[in-house]
């Protein structure tokens, strides 16, 4: 099976040890392209070199809402300069949480709706972050220049429940699901899966984070991605290489990433 992991952490200090066998064990697994979000300001150098080093791996530029609690606009023109790298393919990784009191809520709209517009103005899709803000996350991307777009990005690891779904389906974007999908008690969630179309379904690992079962408890890694697609392939009883196959293609398309093959 050919995948996708559309959502990696792989500049995080916890792969410092093995970057390298991380990388080729996820090319083992099939994994062949794994897209790493920028936070903030600090750490997009660090996601663009390991673009840079590695075939595989692309880049998203943004400033995540914990990382915002100083926002100023001027940070738009930076991200405006480094969007134009060949190997960033979105916008990333932005939106909401009302979970970590990090950021006011109002600079957190503020800097969500700016990043938006950035988007919609260098044609790139967008990578959103929703945690415990599912009302406002549907209102801003509503109003944004990107609704209805062909390609106007992903619900990043999408936890929220089917009236959120519907609604970000409704507006052209797609879904990406994670090792949360697998956990047992996760029945809620795999009701929601289970009703997303395919061609909106994107696999992402979230790694270091959200590792699915049988590996939980352990760091997570690209080359678990396998395991949500497995899941999803269940879930919409398919086999899994088709489900693999048709992920992959999602990605490609929103992502306008050139597969291997």
């Amino acid at each position: 099976m050919m995948l996708v992991d559309t959502h990696c952490h792989l500049d995080f200090d916890r792969f410092d040890e093995d970057r390298d066998e991380v990388v080729a064990r996820a090319e083992a697994a099939g994994v062949r392209r794994i897209i790493v979000p920028s936070l903030d300001l600090e750490n997009v150098e660090t996601v663009l070199a390991l673009a840079e080093r590695y075939d595989a791996v692309y880049a998203a530029v943004g400033v995540h809402p914990n990382s915002a609690a100083g926002w100023e606009d001027g940070w738009l023109d930076r991200l405006r300069a480094l969007a134009v790298h060949e190997k960033v393919v979105a916008i990333g990784e932005i939106g909401l949480d009302y979970y970590w009191d990090k950021t006011p809520v109002a600079v957190q709209h503020h800097a969500f709706s700016r990043q938006l517009a950035l988007a919609a103005e260098l044609d790139l899709p967008v990578i959103v972050h929703n945690r415990e803000s599912d009302a406002d996350v549907i209102r801003l991307l509503a109003a944004s220049p990107l609704a209805g777009r062909k390609r106007p990005g992903v619900l990043h690891s999408f936890s929220a429940p089917w009236e959120t779904a519907a609604a970000g389906l409704e507006l052209g974007f797609y879904l990406g699901f994670t090792g949360p999908l697998t956990f047992k008690k996760a029945d809620a969630l795999r009701e929601v899966a289970a009703r997303v179309p395919l061609e909106r379904l994107l696999v992402e690992t979230d790694a270091p984070f959200l590792t699915p079962q049988p590996h939980r408890g352990r760091r997570n890694e690209p080359a678990y991605v396998v395991h949500v697609a497995e899941k999803l392939a269940k879930l919409h009883a398919l086999p899994p290489a088709e489900v693999a196959a048709a992920t992959s293609a999602n990605a490609s398309k929103l992502f306008a990433l050139r597969l291997p093959g």
